[in-house]
């Protein structure tokens, strides 16, 4: 059990910053570039590089290289689920909102 609430405890800290979870979110939409990325999420360099590490460290996203882009998705599939929970939750657009 403690194991378990150590990965928990780590995935929920990686969530815990604002930037990541931006970026994650978007990432529950599919693979973006850096570039795109960029545009969607309102964050800049170098601090959105330095958060793509962090999930890259912690190995939340895949990498693909495609010519001089990078492309990032979600790879942990604990992430996957706790981001639908969230986007769901938050980030997807509601009846109401649509009005």
């Amino acid at each position: 059990m403690r194991r378990a609430a150590e990965q928990a405890s780590g995935l929920l800290k990686a969530l815990g910053n604002i930037d990541r979870l931006l970026l994650l979110c978007q990432m529950t939409q599919g693979e973006f570039c850096v570039s795109e990325l960029e545009v969607l999420s309102g964050i800049r360099q170098p601090t959105l590089s330095q958060q793509l590490g962090v999930l890259r460290d912690e190995q939340l996203v895949h990498t693909r290289r495609e010519g001089r882009q990078i492309y990032y998705s979600i790879a942990s599939r604990d992430a996957m689920a706790v981001m639908e929970v969230l986007y769901g939750l938050y980030c997807k657009p509601t009846k109401e909102s649509k009005s």
